[in-house]
């Protein structure tokens, strides 16, 4: 399995998500490629769900955009398996909920990913203790399961830390996805506790939209999340976007890494 900690070693990584197929899945590919070029760390590609419960208006939109433009599981696995022609061994992870990669079929779907070269797996609305439901088939294909911390997990950081594998995703707020004006959550303290069972990388996501915000919530955490703040773009220019990505997050790396 994968040691996410090679992908951020000495820096602070960076790690962008988008929704495969929004606006179409040719541009999410040239999206990709230019995220790789703005010096990404990791990758993370949402699969679509008619019913996201963990994201924001912004995401929800990118997810209905996507599935109105006739992407599916299998496509979305085409369009990576195109985007390895260039970028072999670039990390990616799937973000997306169980009900597709049940739907699918643990087993096919995570061959599949073994096929594509995914490295490991975000799913939001998995309860941690059903877990090793899904681990126990991903890892046959050498799928890391990557574990979510709350603030309201507090009392379970040790339990959850002491488990997990790949990354670890801190999440910084409570509530839905989305670009916020200001984060209370103490990051840095939760970070240190976190950091004390394990040594795997510590990424914050949820309401990150600047390279300020990246840089306050990499105290101590070892990477930033940026999802929402990406989506608008895209929801912007749509098939130009890849060039606007392309600025947003090497302004996030170079931050980051000044």
């Amino acid at each position: 399995m994968i040691n996410f900690k090679n992908s951020v070693l000495g820096k602070k990584a960076f790690i962008p998500f988008v929704t495969a197929g929004d606006p179409n899945l040719n541009t999410t590919k040239e999206i990709l490629k230019s995220l790789v070029k703005a010096g990404s760390s990791i990758i993370e590609v949402g699969i679509p769900f008619s019913d996201p419960i963990a994201e924001g208006n912004t995401i929800m939109e990118a997810d209905i955009r996507a599935l109105a433009s006739g992407t599916t599981v299998d496509k979305i696995f085409d369009m990576i398996n195109d985007f390895r022609k260039d970028y072999k061994d670039f990390p990616l992870v799937f973000m997306t909920y169980l009900n597709p990669v049940f739907s699918y079929g643990y087993d096919k779907f995570f061959k599949k990913c073994k096929d594509a070269n995914i490295k490991g797996i975000i799913i939001p609305d998995m309860p941690y203790e059903e877990k090793e439901e899904v681990r126990s088939v991903a890892k046959l294909y050498d799928v890391a399961v990557i574990s979510l911390i709350a603030p309201t997990s507090s009392t379970r950081i040790k339990t959850i830390a002491s488990d997990a594998e790949g990354f670890l995703y801190l999440v910084s707020s409570l509530g839905v996805t989305g670009v916020r004006d200001k984060i209370t959550t103490d990051i840095n303290g939760m970070a240190t506790e976190i950091k004390k069972y394990t040594d795997i990388p510590v990424c914050v996501g949820f309401g990150i939209k600047s390279s300020e915000s990246a840089l306050k919530m990499t105290e101590v955490a070892d990477g930033a999340i940026i999802g929402s703040a990406i989506v608008n773009i895209i929801a912007k220019y749509k098939d130009e976007s890849p060039k606007y990505v392309y600025d947003f997050a090497k302004e996030i790396v170079d931050a980051l890494n000044k």
